[in-house]
């Protein structure tokens, strides 16, 4: 009986990931970009025990959903089929952020997941196959295993839809600041939306066009071209809710400080500030900016009503054993 422990970051899409080509491998409708975070972390425990009978797996100290369970254990089942494995696992995870709130929780926790449960049973696998098992998990999970600015190709074939890192975390001086309008678990979670995404009449352009965007984004990024950034992030981040908007059933994740928020964003950039917004499946905006940008951000962030909480992160690193 051996216990591994891994912290893995969330990461914010700047190139966004909605649909699958092939929704049990969860292959992606278009390759994305996406940078770590890394003052928010996911930590999770796996003991690998032969006295267990089933898979156990405790959130945040309480013992999770049944549902949760299933989900994780289905994962776990992947990775016992790849090593060898016969035996059931005890996992234990906590988040120092809110969980289901479109602040990427389900891609830090299957990151951690995979790179402790490998560890735990004494084996080693790249990086590449880690983060190709993780995304099964949960696609951005595939983004979450490797460090800083990370790329997650689109491919027909499980082995050729990985991430890699393009770019350092200390390459470009970006920081997230999240403005949290809420806390509360997504009603529809991102799994659901991405199997609606297909009723939407607005997907295929978008996935048409993702290309292009992915392109220009990466270049920016290596730039370090803020205002191209700027515009090809937002513009990405809006077609993706605008097919969530059009999904049938609509699924509507902002709230009104959302679009506040996102209205803000835009004319703060106006007046000179190095700031734009995206978000994820939720409500709550990720502003994007550069350090030297950071207390402004802040400080308008807090004549605005509606917003509980703000987090800052910088680029993070890997997935790690702690």
């Amino acid at each position: 009986m051996k216990t591994a422990t891994a912290r893995a970051h969330p990461n914010i899409a700047f190139i966004k990931y909605w649909g699958n080509r092939n929704e049990v491998l969860r292959l992606p409708m278009n390759s994305t970009i996406s940078m770590n975070l890394a003052s928010v972390y996911t930590d999770t425990s796996v003991t690998w025990d032969e006295n267990l009978d089933q898979d156990i797996l405790e959130i945040n100290g309480t013992i999770a959903s049944e549902q949760a369970r299933l989900r994780v254990s289905d994962h776990l089942e992947r990775i016992r089929r790849r090593l060898g494995l016969a035996i059931h696992a005890h996992v234990s995870s906590s988040n120092n952020f809110p969980m289901g709130a479109g602040i990427a929780s389900s891609a830090a926790a299957f990151a951690a997941l995979t790179v402790a449960a490998v560890a735990a049973a004494e084996e080693e696998l790249t990086e590449r196959e880690l983060t190709t098992i993780a995304r099964i998990g949960s696609g951005s999970a595939s983004r979450s295993v490797p460090s800083g600015f990370v790329e997650w190709f689109a491919a027909e074939t499980h082995e050729d839809s990985y991430a890699e890192s393009f770019a350092s975390p200390d390459y470009w001086n970006l920081v997230d600041v999240i403005a949290v309008v809420s806390q509360a678990h997504k009603k529809t979670g991102s799994q659901a939306g991405h199997r609606t995404a297909s009723t939407s009449d607005l997907q295929e352009a978008r996935v048409a066009g993702a290309q292009a965007r992915f392109d220009v984004c990466r270049q920016a990024i290596i730039n370090q071209d803020f205002a191209t950034l700027a515009t090809v992030v937002e513009e990405d981040s809006n077609l993706m809710h605008a097919v969530m908007m059009t999904s049938r059933p609509p699924l509507f994740y902002w709230q009104p400080p959302t679009l506040a928020i996102m209205e803000a964003v835009r004319e703060w950039r106006a007046d000179g500030v190095e700031v734009c917004y995206t978000l994820d499946a939720g409500p709550n905006v990720h502003c994007i900016c550069t350090s030297d940008s950071v207390d402004e951000v802040r400080n308008r962030l807090g004549t605005l009503s509606g917003i509980l909480d703000t987090l800052v992160a910088t680029p993070g690193g890997p997935a790690t054993l702690i």
